[in-house]
């Protein structure tokens, strides 16, 4: 009787330094700490090492985002992973700013165990990037994709973002397929989202309009299902194979614990986060403190509803006896013994959760 397969485990790695902060960002980033870099990525490897002695599992999947993980030097950043326990075939990717990709860097992630890189491309048309208050090169994505192509990494994803003030529908368009011409087996496209506190927010003429990315989102779904990518969440798309596990195992409400400060972290029905800032989470840990800030526990039905809520969004869908389907005709289909979301369902995914049972 051969032995079943360990649970998916999760590690998510934050690093909170940028060169510049983009308008639409309300992530735990800061562009004036890099004096903080060489003590925070030791703190981290302590956090990690004591984890792995109160017997964290290995892990299945390793994502390393921020902020802008290729910031810090490489071989600092490969150092952390390779603490990391991994599982048989753990996917590991890190989060790439296509203007700090070199050859070099990739090869040294490669060597760490990378094998999964995610370049934030946003748009490929020059006024909609500064629109966004990003700073890359649009050629630099495809110097960076040769890059990640050359070091071997096996798969990769192209991040996009739609609903930039002056972007039109041609604008989108001309993204959407430059990054197909790049052949990716991984797109994640996202609505850009007014979030409080950001440059964004602070100017309401540049706010997106709802029916305009609603086009948006129609459009690049074509495109993308016609190069070969199934959409198999509300925002992402892959061929067959390519879907991004890290991800897959949020929405599958499994455990994964996060380091760094503001990380996230969730075991057994319980979800904790750490202090918000680079300085307070090194003086955490070098003090043998926990570095976490606060917590909750969820109740049983709280869980149920929220794995429901997860699963909508995917092409896995959900039970039928969770939600009547019947009542919502156009918004989600019959897949056997599961609801799932059609295209439109998908806009008005939020709309229709509220609906679950």
């Amino acid at each position: 009787m051969s032995e079943r397969a360990p649970a998916p485990f999760g590690v998510y790695v934050h690093v909170p330094f940028c060169a510049a902060r983009c308008d639409y960002c309300a992530f735990a980033t800061w562009t004036d700490r890099a004096h903080l870099v060489d003590a925070y990525l030791e703190a981290m490897e302590v956090d990690v090492r004591r984890a792995v002695e109160a017997g964290m599992p290995a892990a299945s999947s390793v994502f390393v985002g921020g902020g802008t993980p290729t910031l810090v030097p490489a071989s600092r950043l490969a150092t952390l992973i390779q603490s990391i326990p991994l599982g048989a075939g753990a996917e590991v990717t890190v989060e790439c700013n296509p203007d700090d990709v070199t050859p070099a860097i990739v090869e040294t992630y490669a060597a760490s165990g990378v094998n999964r890189a995610s370049i934030g491309v946003q748009s490929m048309v020059p006024h909609v990037l500064q629109a966004l208050g990003r700073t890359h090169d649009p050629g630099n994505v495809e110097r960076a994709v040769a890059a990640v192509r050359a070091a071997g990494l096996p798969t990769f994803n192209l991040d996009l973002i739609y609903g930039a003030m002056g972007e039109s529908d041609a604008d989108w368009r001309t993204t959407v397929l430059r990054a197909l011409d790049l052949d990716p087996p991984h797109v994640s496209a996202y609505a850009l989202t007014v979030e409080p506190g950001t440059a964004l927010a602070d100017d309401p003429a540049r706010h997106p309009d709802d029916d305009v990315q609603a086009d948006d989102y129609e459009l690049a779904d074509e495109l993308l299902a016609a190069a070969g990518l199934a959409n198999y969440e509300v925002s992402n798309w892959a061929r067959p194979g390519h879907e991004c596990r890290h991800n897959l195992l949020y929405w599958g409400r499994r455990d994964y614990l996060g380091f760094g400060c503001a990380a996230h972290s969730h075991r057994a029905g319980r979800r904790w986060w750490n202090v918000r800032t680079p300085e307070r989470y090194v003086e955490a840990v070098r003090s043998g403190r926990s570095a976490e800030a606060a917590g909750e526990e969820l109740t049983p039905d709280a869980q149920r509803i929220e794995g429901l809520q997860l699963s909508l969004r995917t092409r896995a869908g959900v039970p039928i006896d969770s939600l009547d389907g019947n009542a919502l005709p156009g918004l989600v289909e019959r897949a056997d013994d599961r609801w799932v979301l059609t295209r439109r369902g998908r806009l008005m995914a939020n709309e229709v959760a509220i609906r679950l049972r």
